[in-house]
């Protein structure tokens, strides 16, 4: 597939990196020469210097040969003014970056779909709608739906206090027959195992766990997550996340937010009429305290700052908030960040990037979710007939080791897979996979 990437900032070169792994012809255009030097020395593209709003560097590029274009530079008019030039010069597939909202609203969708522009996203909007399911999933790490919630991928920590703290996979599969679930991930010093029946959950280990909706609860008990409702919630940054999310939860919980920026607190207080902003340095341990700290249900530091935004969520751990969830945009930072105890990590690299690799992916994925703190993705395929899946249980087909097969969607029901499962045609198939493996098991599916 022939990809141009206009913009090598944060959001482009992490694109860059994932995308030339799956052997993809790429280009990378920028007005910064260094951002170009360092996405070159890491990955294998071919990069353009200059802007890519110039036809005359589109067509250096060929884009009228490219079956993606995406527009992420910091600017949005670049991405939108890019993206209309690419696809009226050839290029298959555009998609551009925006930063207003408003271009989102379906009459206003089709406005730029007419102009030549096929997907706009918002990445500060869909952080914070990741972090809104974070808060509604209570207490998992993460929770992610499929189908409508017919089958969920649950992320726990496992405690001291977890029934399955030091036994094996099977042990746990033998013990609770009555659940329905698969382990598929989990993630221990830094690296992802996919296990097998004799793998062990030991303590502090992130596992991956898919099982369908009445299993949910559960296994939540069975590896000591305790569940509770959030009702008051404190955001850290009145960043476009900050805001999108005390819009959305304003109407049913007690959110407060705090912005250190005098004029921007205005704003928001203007804008956010079910929430109370605070106008104040929210790195103030004693600010936090006196602003009700210790009687949150969860903490939400995204100011734009990934130091700032990790500390306050260990402050807010250590003084007993429920839940606290960090923007940590520096990827290094991550699996630091999990380390120290905090609940979740929001990215808006991983996030973007999940919806745009989508578009790299082949008809038969219908959706694709990247997870942080790992580098694994979770994929869910249509199944086509007459596809190699199709050919027998999933022992039989040797299906890729670094690669499992969580559970199955087929009509109205669901269930979890094992390797006595035979896929069928039209059934959608939740699979959690290593990089090593995505190229291998799309073949299984194509």
């Amino acid at each position: 597939m022939k990809i141009i990437i206009a913009g090598a900032g944060d959001v482009g070169i992490h694109l860059a990196k994932m995308l030339s792994t799956e052997a993809h012809d790429l280009t990378v255009m920028d007005t910064d020469e260094e951002h170009l030097r360092r996405v070159g020395a890491t990955c294998d593209v071919l990069t353009l210097h200059g802007s890519s709003s110039s036809i005359s560097l589109l067509k250096d590029a060929n884009v009228h040969k490219a079956d993606l274009f995406l527009g992420v530079t910091s600017s949005e008019e670049v991405n939108i003014t890019s993206a209309i030039l690419a696809k009226n010069l050839g290029a298959k597939q555009t998609i551009a970056r925006i930063d207003k909202l408003e271009y989102l609203q379906p009459k206003n969708r089709d406005i730029f779909m007419g102009l030549g522009i096929d997907y706009m996203f918002y990445p500060e909007l869909i952080a914070a709608k990741e972090v809104i399911g974070l808060l509604q999933s209570g207490g998992t790490n993460d929770i992610v739906d499929f189908a409508g919630g017919k089958l969920s991928l649950l992320a726990v920590r496992i405690s001291e206090t977890a029934p399955i703290l030091n036994k094996s996979v099977n042990e746990f599969t033998h013990s609770f027959e009555n659940i329905e679930f698969r382990a598929v991930a989990i993630i221990r010093n830094r690296t992802t195992i996919i296990p097998n029946g004799e793998d062990k959950f030991f303590l502090n280990d992130l596992v991956y766990v898919i099982t369908n909706k009445a299993g949910v609860e559960e296994i939540m008990r069975h590896t000591g997550i305790e569940k509770y409702e959030i009702n008051n919630i404190m955001i850290l940054g009145g960043s476009r996340i900050g805001k999108n999310i005390a819009l959305e939860m304003g109407d049913d919980h007690m959110v407060k937010l705090i912005e250190i920026d005098r004029t921007k607190s205005y704003t928001l207080s203007n804008e956010l009429h079910r929430a109370l902003v605070i106008n104040a340095d929210g790195r103030s341990r004693d600010l936090l305290i006196q602003e009700g700290l210790p009687k949150m249900d969860a903490f939400i530091a995204v100011s734009g700052n990934s130091e700032t935004n990790i500390l306050s969520c260990m402050l807010a751990k250590s003084v007993g908030v429920k839940k606290a969830i960090a923007e940590v945009e520096n990827l290094d930072y991550i699996n630091l960040a999990e380390d120290m105890g905090i609940d979740a990590i929001i990215n808006k690299k991983l996030t973007t990037a999940s919806r745009i690799f989508r578009f790299t992916m082949s008809e038969e994925v219908s959706s694709i979710k990247c997870l942080a703190g790992t580098d694994a993705e979770v994929f869910e395929f249509e199944v086509k007939p007459y596809s190699k899946v199709t050919r027998g249980t999933l022992r039989e087909i040797d299906f890729p080791k670094a690669s499992i097969v969580g559970g199955v969607i087929r009509g109205k029901n669901s269930f979890i897979a094992t390797g006595d499962t035979e896929i069928r045609a039209y059934d959608r198939v939740v699979v959690f996979a290593l990089p090593s493996a995505i190229d291998k098991v799309g073949k299984y599916f194509s």
